[in-house]
């Protein structure tokens, strides 16, 4: 006897095949505000300055005394000597020296006080926070 074949049938199952695909979306949500307060403060600095200042005093030497050739004005210490001088009819002419005028400078140093306003800025922050959760105004409007 002859084998006998059995008669296979194929049949095509479909299979779908599923794919999950995700969307994602944000939305501004204001959850708060801030309140910056900004203060100027004036508080008077008192600062001492070193002022200076410097007298002249002027003193008349009377000398009347002949000399050959008029002298130079000198230094001596703190005081300028500067020579007067006049011309005396005289069986000759000669110079006298008249007197001579010295000038003496000194300084002085005072302490003065001055109160002079500085001012400093001050800057408050105060955090709000917001009732309910809703959408935040536009960014332009921060």
């Amino acid at each position: 006897m002859p084998l006998k074949k059995d008669k296979v049938v194929e049949e095509s199952v479909v299979i779908p095949l599923l794919e999950e695909q995700l969307h994602v979306e944000k939305q501004l949500v204001e959850t708060g505000r801030v309140r910056i307060t900004k203060t100027v403060l004036e508080e008077p600095q008192t600062v001492q300055i070193p002022l200076t200042s410097e007298t002249v005093e002027i003193e008349r030497v009377s000398l009347n005394q002949y000399v050959d050739e008029p002298p130079l004005t000198r230094q001596e210490g703190e005081t300028t000597i500067y020579p007067v001088l006049k011309e005396v009819l005289v069986v000759e002419k000669r110079l006298m020296l008249i007197e001579e005028i010295r000038v003496t400078r000194r300084q002085s140093q005072t302490r003065q006080t001055l109160s002079v306003p500085l001012r400093r800025e001050d800057v408050r922050i105060e955090r709000i926070d917001a009732t309910s959760e809703r959408p935040a105004p536009p960014e332009s409007s921060l």
